[in-house]
């Protein structure tokens, strides 16, 4: 576009472009990027001046585009793009935790990076060449930034007929994964050499398989490492300089006195519970803030408070890693592999379908579970997906559960991702819809939360699907890993000394370096996802943490399975029952009728729940009253019924004609006997043989475009 300069390089077989010119000039960079047919332009723009905050300003958007895949959707009467999709905010999580790691945080100007999908092939993926144009375009523009990165997708299959093993794939077309159920997929993404972010699915991966995908991902993202550093030498910019934030040398000497004296910061930190830590880190923060500002004030000097603040979190990070790293000592004093003590039931609400509650040390997860008729699924149409779906979660993150004060808007862009992860790590154990006909809603309020509150939802909703009657393959659990690095006179992470933390808690998630949650069964690994503070971690380090994280999760399933060990054998009386069975498929015109009025006519008349059906002919009918139910079971049944010459069928007289009778033979479906089929011999009045209420048998004779001739006669012969 526009006489650009175009690179190209190849990944998994296809061509990926990546394209630099005019388009988009007073962004800092701004680049076109594609793969295959799918296009994404990534663009980056930093403020001119610093601005007064306490954290480096960084905003990640991700542009959807209805365009981009030949579709006009949207509300009848908003035909555009409006509030991002779930798979928007999913993506743009992914790029910006990928590049966010690599931001000095001591900058204090606003950058926004913005991925907008301009076109999509339905078989590769916009992510992957979404980070990649991201990275790309921060790496030649003159924004400070300590990349570049890329992130693949890498899955791996069960063995067939051409695979006698299973087999790992880079970048899969989308129809490839579809057709070939994966053991697991996942997103992997870093610098070279390091992983820095991870999101993953799948049904019982083996950890050592997980770190043999990964390590085949390294290599290919080693390669576009390259690939981008050539770019950068023909076209990158001079990097700007910008101020960092600095601490005042005299302030931040203050602090450290003030809270060396007599180990209080030590003191304040190693707390038993959150509630005790918060509050000891409370009162002396109060404590330090009047010391300080007696101490200034008596020589004439003002004290930056907001610097204060930062020096103050400063002293407990570097507290945390130093005695984790020396002295294996965490702020509650447990064990590096030590999980919390855990309490766990099931069936705690009376009228909801199903229900769990999860407890982890001071995080606790409520989870409840809805089971409606098919119909309720949740209809999903985006750029990238036009389906349904029939397995929900929704996870809530209330601001009584640390402790605030807070409005209540709707689901953010984290309870959007905990929701995902946890969704993710339990989709792949919910039974199909002919084992299990129902729609199935689960949604985890978080009552307290300490640490991990996306794996105690993982938690709580197995106990909660089982309770509710669900036959899952198997239960599932989750934990969170942490980690502490040592690091060297340079600032960069020190990759040889290091400690894996199991089931981190507050001060070491916030303080920590790496927060990677692992969710899975006793058999394997059902979902995954990594964020990190440092610049990324090697395989070694995974797979240790992996490793970890195994043994704690099968601890926790313990727990689990010692409350309830499957799921229950009965539904909840407040569970519609559902009936299924299958017509042909060329008379669901009948069922359903003209304009619907057959099928509304069967819910109205029986009271029903609803009635669906699918194109391949499946019906589901709900209601609560299961003799309504079968009664309309019974009548479609008879409806669609394909009746044949030979049968004998009953029913009731219900029209005299005068050449015939009217038999209802139910279903809504009636025979004809003719006047020459009521009996031998001549027959000069119908209603000589039968009347209007007769209930008889008769012998099916004629079967014609829908009408069904009867005989009396013969069934007497």
């Amino acid at each position: 576009m526009l006489q650009g300069r175009e690179f190209s390089t190849e990944v998994a077989g296809k061509k990926l472009t990546i394209e630099v010119s005019s388009l988009a000039e007073q962004a800092n960079a701004a680049v076109i990027a594609k793969y295959g047919e799918t296009v994404v332009l990534a663009t980056a723009v930093m403020g001119r001046k610093d601005v007064d905050l306490d954290y480096m300003p960084l905003k990640v958007d991700y542009e959807e585009r209805f365009y981009a895949a030949g579709k006009i959707i949207g509300s009848r009467f908003v035909r555009r793009e409006g509030r991002a999709s779930e798979e928007a905010i999913l993506a743009g999580r992914l790029v910006d935790r990928t590049i966010r790691p690599l931001f000095d945080g001591r900058m204090r100007r606003d950058i926004q990076v913005v991925v907008t999908v301009l076109q999509i092939d339905e078989q590769n993926d916009p992510e992957f060449v979404g980070l990649l144009g991201v990275s790309t375009a921060l790496f030649i523009s003159d924004i400070p930034w300590n990349g570049p990165v890329a992130g693949l997708r890498v899955a791996q299959f069960p063995a067939d007929d051409a695979n006698p093993a299973p087999y790992f794939r880079i970048n899969p077309d989308n129809s490839y994964v579809n057709s070939h159920e994966p053991i697991f997929d996942a997103f992997v993404s870093g610098s070279r050499d390091r992983i820095n972010m991870i999101e993953l699915g799948g049904l019982d991966a083996q950890e050592k398989d997980v770190v043999a995908g990964f390590m085949l991902a390294q290599q290919d993202i080693n390669a576009l490492i390259a690939f981008q550093e050539n770019i950068r030498k023909e076209i990158g910019k001079t990097k700007a300089e910008v101020a960092y934030a600095e601490p005042d040398a005299e302030l931040k000497n203050a602090i450290q006195s003030y809270l060396s004296e007599e180990s209080r910061l030590e003191k304040a930190v190693y707390q038993p519970t959150k509630m005790e830590h918060a509050s000891a880190i409370g009162a002396l923060k109060t404590a330090m803030f009047i010391h300080l500002r007696d101490t200034f004030e008596a020589n004439g000097k003002t004290v930056n408070w907001k610097a204060a603040d930062m020096m103050f979190e400063d002293e407990i990070n570097d507290i945390v890693h130093k005695n984790v790293i020396e002295r294996d000592l965490r702020p509650d004093g447990r064990k590096l592999d030590e999980v919390r003590q855990l309490t766990t039931e099931a069936g705690v609400l009376s009228r909801t379908h199903g229900s769990g509650v999860f407890v982890r040390g001071n995080t606790q997860a409520l989870a409840v579970v809805t089971l409606a008729p098919p119909g309720a699924e949740q209809i999903i149409e985006t750029m990238e997906t036009d389906a349904k779906r029939r397995f929900m979660l929704h996870y809530n993150f209330p601001p009584f559960s640390v402790g605030e004060i807070g409005n209540f808007r709707g689901p953010g862009r984290r309870e959007i991702g905990h929701g995902n992860l946890a969704r993710k790590s339990l989709e792949r154990l919910i039974p199909t819809k002919e084992e299990f006909p129902y729609t199935i809603r689960v949604v985890s309020e978080i009552m307290s939360s300490n640490g991990s509150s996306s794996q105690a939802t993982v938690c709580a909703a197995s106990l909660a699907l089982m309770d509710a009657g669900v036959p899952l393959k198997k239960p599932a659990a989750g934990i969170a890993m942490g980690l502490m690095m040592a690091f060297n006179a340079d600032g960069t992470a020190d990759v040889n000394r290091y400690k894996v933390l199991t089931d981190i808690q507050g001060p070491e998630d916030h303080h920590g370096d790496m927060d990677l949650k692992v969710a899975g069964t006793a058999d394997g690994v059902t979902g995954m996802q990594m964020d990190v503070k440092v610049d990324g971690l090697t395989i070694d380090i995974l797979g240790k943490a992996f490793a970890q994280a195994r043994d704690a999760r099968l601890h926790i399933l313990g727990a689990i399975t010692a409350t309830l060990p499957k799921h229950r054998d009965r539904l909840s009386p407040f569970v519609p029952t559902i009936r299924q069975f299958k017509i042909d498929p060329l008379k669901i015109g009948m069922v359903i009728g003209p304009g619907g009025k057959m099928i509304n006519g069967l819910i109205a008349k029986y009271g029903l729940a609803g009635i669906d059906i699918e194109e391949d002919g499946g019906v589901f009918i709900s209601g609560t009253k299961l003799e309504n139910v079968e009664a309309a079971v019974a009548e479609i049944t008879g409806m669609t019924r394909e009746y044949k010459v030979g049968e004998i069928v009953e029913g009731t007289i219900v029209k005299i004609l005068e050449f015939g009778a009217i038999v209802d033979i139910g279903g809504g479906r009636d025979g004809m006997i003719h006047v020459s089929e009521l009996r031998p011999g001549f027959v000069k009045n119908v209603e000589d043989v039968v009347k209007l209420g007769d209930f008889v048998r008769a012998k099916i004779i004629k079967v014609e475009d829908g009408r069904i001739g009867l005989s009396l006669k013969q069934m007497q012969e």
